[in-house]
């Protein structure tokens, strides 16, 4: 873990927060972020700080030189520099997260016997790579011009609440933001809310879903019957959401905190009547930086149903590497691409609402099956055990599935079950239940509301934060599923 919870709660945030808060300059503002985001960043990993440094330098140097490049005979160099830019990028990337992979795969099939020192992964490599790759592109289509001052690229990249996991933040998007920008109470009080509540979604409920599918990925295969393979199947998705959609909600809040406006990352995928639909909902900043950096540039689908196809597999074939160095990640993208190429084709939208919800919510708990596995071997055994095959006739049917459902857990559940769902909008008056569950726009910046001052409010705000501390102080924690990505 980069930093202690407890720590980052109780000393480092308000720390920080409280400087930034009574500095009257934006630009020194600025740099107690990038020096707080690199002391938070340097706490578990000091060696890979200097790698990000050097990330955001070059790239900085790289967007620059871009930006200030004119257009001449081919290859331009415009078009060289943008080249030095993705080699670098992405071999970086690949020289951390897929070098062991692709020495493992040759060792396998080819029987070379290579040999190399592990290579640690560089916490959140994966994301702030992503970010630098956004703003050199952009800066490249001329869609953004380049900042001329190094820090602000440095704060861009470096900016600790979204660093280690997300949301993947466009420059475009807090560009003005980095320039000028308040710390208003109603964005503090909005932001510390967002903030508590993602909290409570992962320490709370994740944590607690993550007893059980630990326990029962780490059990033996015979004793995992098919009671117990649907309940691990469906506590994993429910758990991984939680985990992921409650760090996005820290990520965010804290931004309102500090007086910027991130974009959404999840709005409600569980409620996805297509595997289309789950992907404008789910990861939001990683779906739409495929669209816009590889779909799109791939041709889209603007060359006809076959080309569409191809590039949608390519887009998830990616899209599954990206989120880990396995070949199970690869081949949960290639299923996630398969269903979305069937779409093309088949006319899944006009399928009834609940059978459209039933099919997109099987295939994703099913395909999560295989992106939780340690190996195909083990993501087959739980595969056979959820048709009822493979599971020593002298266990007793249930038994492992029983031995999880404490009264805790069945309620975390349960309420797992009904926070997936968009409340808010489904108790609104005057608008028919799908319609409410449609009405967020994914796309939409996150924009603190006016702070609602009822007693009621503050007082479960608060006691969901004292919960919450209280959990930690005691062990309860697992680290963030998107931390190794």
């Amino acid at each position: 873990m980069v930093f202690s919870t407890v720590l980052f709660i109780s000393f480092f945030l308000p720390s920080v927060f409280i400087l930034t808060a009574i500095i009257p300059s934006v630009r020194a503002k600025n740099a107690v972020l990038i020096l707080a985001s690199l002391l938070f960043y340097s706490y578990g990993e000091p060696i890979y700080v200097l790698l990000m440094l050097v990330s955001c330098l070059a790239n900085w140097a790289l967007a620059l030189a871009l930006d200030t490049g004119k257009e001449g005979s081919l290859p331009t160099r415009r078009n060289i520099v943008l080249t030095l830019a993705l080699v670098l990028n992405l071999g970086m990337l690949g020289f951390f997260k897929y070098t062991g992979m692709l020495v493992q795969t040759a060792d396998s099939v080819l029987g070379l016997n290579l040999k190399i020192g592990e290579i640690s992964l560089p916490i959140g490599i994966s994301f702030y790579t992503f970010q630098a790759l956004s703003y050199v592109i952009d800066v490249y289509r001329k869609r953004i011009s380049a900042a001329r001052d190094p820090f602000v690229v440095m704060l861009y990249i470096s900016f600790f609440p979204q660093l280690i996991a997300g949301p993947i933040v466009r420059y475009r998007h807090i560009e003005k933001q980095i320039a000028h920008r308040e710390i208003t109470l109603n964005g503090v009080a909005c932001g510390l809310r967002r903030f508590i509540v993602g909290l409570s979604k992962k320490v709370i409920i994740a944590d607690t879903l993550a007893v059980v599918v630990d326990g029962i990925y780490g059990s033996q295969s015979g004793q995992v019957d098919v009671y117990a393979a649907w309940l691990a199947a469906i506590c994993y998705a429910l758990q991984i959401y939680f985990d992921f959609s409650g760090y996005s909600d820290m990520a965010i809040g804290m931004a309102a905190m500090f007086g910027f406006q991130f974009q959404e990352n999840f709005t409600y995928p569980y409620i996805s009547r297509s595997m289309q639909e789950f992907w404008r909902r789910w990861h939001i900043s990683l779906s739409t930086w495929f669209l816009e950096y590889l779909y799109i540039p791939l041709g889209g689908n603007r060359k006809g149903t076959t080309r569409t196809v191809i590039n949608k597999f390519t887009v998830f074939l990616l899209c599954g590497l990206w989120h880990g160095a396995a070949w199970t990640f690869v081949v949960w993208g290639l299923i996630h691409g398969i269903f979305l190429m069937l779409e093309e084709i088949l006319p899944v939208k006009k399928l009834p609402t609940w059978i459209g919800h039933f099919y997109t919510m099987f295939i994703v708990v099913t395909s999560f099956v295989i992106f939780r596995a340690d190996s195909f071997s083990q993501a087959l055994h739980l595969y056979a055990a959820m048709v009822g095959l493979k599971t020593d006739s002298t266990v007793r049917a249930g038994s492992l599935a029983l031995s999880y459902l404490d009264p805790w857990t069945v309620t975390i559940f349960c309420i797992a079950l009904i926070a997936m769902l968009p409340v808010t909008q489904i108790l609104a008056p005057k608008a028919p239940f799908w319609e409410k569950l449609g009405v967020t726009n994914p796309s939409s910046t996150y924009s603190p509301a006016v702070v609602d001052t009822r007693i009621w409010s503050f007082a479960l705000t608060l006691l969901l934060l004292v919960a919450n501390l209280l959990i930690l102080a005691a062990g309860g924690y697992h680290p963030f599923i998107y931390f190794r990505f």
